[in-house]
């Protein structure tokens, strides 16, 4: 208990005196999964969105295959972006492995099954007898999308929550394509994993406490949007 409570305190003196190190992770953490959230969402969206308002052959199965996704394992999303990013793989010329890219890459992949289920949920909410009512006013397929979203734009933004969660929380996959390197693909989740296989508890609790912070706010602006939206 002494140990934890100690590495507490150090943590906080090593945030407030504004440790470089420290500052350098949180932005690189906010930059990698900010970049995998907003590809998740542009492509996401559009996906769940065509699952909701569609009927074809075979859209239960890829239905079920969005919703196995969700439970992806970071560790297998990892090992299948590294061999496409390895030198001898299709994509090597590239050369994105252990860079943030790839780290982006990753997220993005985690984190896109998680916003097709959640918007083709909101979507489906929607009476169907709306698609006829804008179709009857001569709306494009655009501007009847744009219309839709802002119908469902709370469950859009748990969406885009549930996206930017998976992305900023995900460990095992950055660490397999990014390689943890100081200063240029350590991000906090893998920082602290690397800090407490070392035994340095106050640095590990420092980045722990950051990373917390960091998703709590990002997390509570989008709640306070999605309730104003609800309210309005």
């Amino acid at each position: 208990m002494d140990v934890l409570l100690d590495g507490i305190v150090q943590a906080f003196w090593l945030i407030i005196r504004g440790d470089s190190e420290i500052g350098r992770v949180a932005v690189l953490s906010l930059l990698v999964s900010g970049a995998a959230t907003i590809s998740g969402v542009a492509v996401g969206v559009p996906i769940g969105s065509a699952l909701a308002w569609s009927r074809f052959r075979g859209r239960r199965v890829i239905i079920s295959l969005v919703n196995t996704g969700m439970a992806l394992p970071p560790v297998v999303v990892g090992l299948v972006v590294a061999l496409l990013l390895w030198r001898s793989g299709p994509l090597g010329s590239l050369h994105l492995l252990y860079t943030p890219w790839a780290m982006v890459v990753a997220q993005f992949i985690l984190s896109l099954p998680l916003v097709v289920g959640i918007s083709l949920a909101a979507m489906q909410q929607i009476d169907p007898r709306m698609h006829l009512q804008l179709a009857a006013l001569g709306a494009s397929r655009i501007q009847a999308f744009w219309v839709l979203v802002r119908e469902t734009r709370a469950g859009l933004l748990a969406a885009v929550m549930a996206g930017f969660g998976a992305a900023v929380s995900e460990v095992g996959a950055s660490m397999i394509v990014g390689g943890n390197i100081r200063g240029e693909t350590r991000v906090l989740t893998t920082a602290v994993v690397m800090e407490t296989s070392k035994g340095d508890f106050p640095l590990a609790i420092a980045f722990g406490i950051l990373l917390m912070a960091l998703v709590y706010l990002a997390i509570l602006s989008l709640t306070l949007l999605q309730q104003r939206t609800r309210s309005s």
